[in-house]
């Protein structure tokens, strides 16, 4: 069991929010009494198998500039941005060492999420809920250690922690907060041939101190919390939510 925030009256924004950990953040925010807009790739929301009929729905390319300028656009307020949109390219057979994958990743996950806050920075700055507003990012054990098969992946996620420390400095004056989670490796449709090879599970649980991998919940849950009234206090930081593997030897 979690804790109960209380999102009453809140507009959220996930991009990314039909699978994995953007589709938790979604179902907490709006649980909580949030009203949630999530991204997706494709043209409706009846073009998924889950049931979305709980948020807006709205398409975004994360590639592309005029697709993220028009969902930010289309929001009339807005308090809590969480930046989950975009994968890891090897997942879908790309081989990030060709700069022009590596292109794409960066342009995805670093100036993707970057242009999302600032096309939405003036929304957040005039929200008025507990906490103020916030921009969430979703980074990755990747920002912390070299991965070999993902160096755009890890670059952009590694952009990522600094961008949020500079969003916060930046921000902070007009009341927006910025923070991060690095998740672990968790489940979801990016990671799913990874949990199916014990080769690459069984390294990472023998290093994780509490002895399982990550449930897309368990990052929601962080999420929510540097959103939350309880996180008023807290921004340019990157919390790790990973079992304890970034500190286990």
């Amino acid at each position: 069991m979690g804790p109960n925030h209380d999102f009453t009256g809140a507009h959220v924004l996930v991009t990314g929010g039909t699978s994995g950990i953007g589709a938790a953040s979604a179902a907490l925010f709006r649980n909580a009494g949030a009203q949630v807009t999530i991204t997706g790739t494709r043209g409706s929301a009846a073009d998924y198998d889950a049931d979305l009929s709980g948020y807006r729905y709205m398409q975004l390319d994360i590639e592309d500039k005029d697709s993220i300028d028009a969902v930010a656009a289309a929001q009339s307020r807005l308090d809590v941005l969480v930046n989950n949109a975009g994968f890891a390219l090897p997942s879908i057979g790309l081989d990030e060492w060709e700069p022009d994958v590596f292109d794409r990743a960066v342009t995805m996950l670093l100036n993707g999420a970057f242009r999302m806050a600032r096309r939405s920075v003036d929304l957040l700055a005039q929200s008025v809920i507990p906490g103020g507003g916030s921009v969430i990012g979703v980074a990755s054990m990747s920002s912390f250690f070299g991965i070999p098969i993902v160096p755009g992946y890890g670059a952009a996620k590694t952009g990522l922690v600094g961008l949020t420390r500079t969003m916060a400095a930046h921000w902070g004056a007009r009341g927006v907060r910025a923070n991060a989670v690095a998740a672990g490796l968790t489940r979801s449709g990016m990671t799913a041939g990874t949990f199916a090879q014990e080769a690459w599970t069984a390294p990472t649980l023998a290093r994780t101190p509490l002895g399982r991998l990550g449930e897309p919940d368990d990052i929601a849950q962080a999420i929510a919390f540097l959103a939350s009234p309880a996180a008023s206090w807290i921004t340019g930081q990157t919390l790790a939510v990973d079992g304890g593997y970034t500190i286990s030897g």
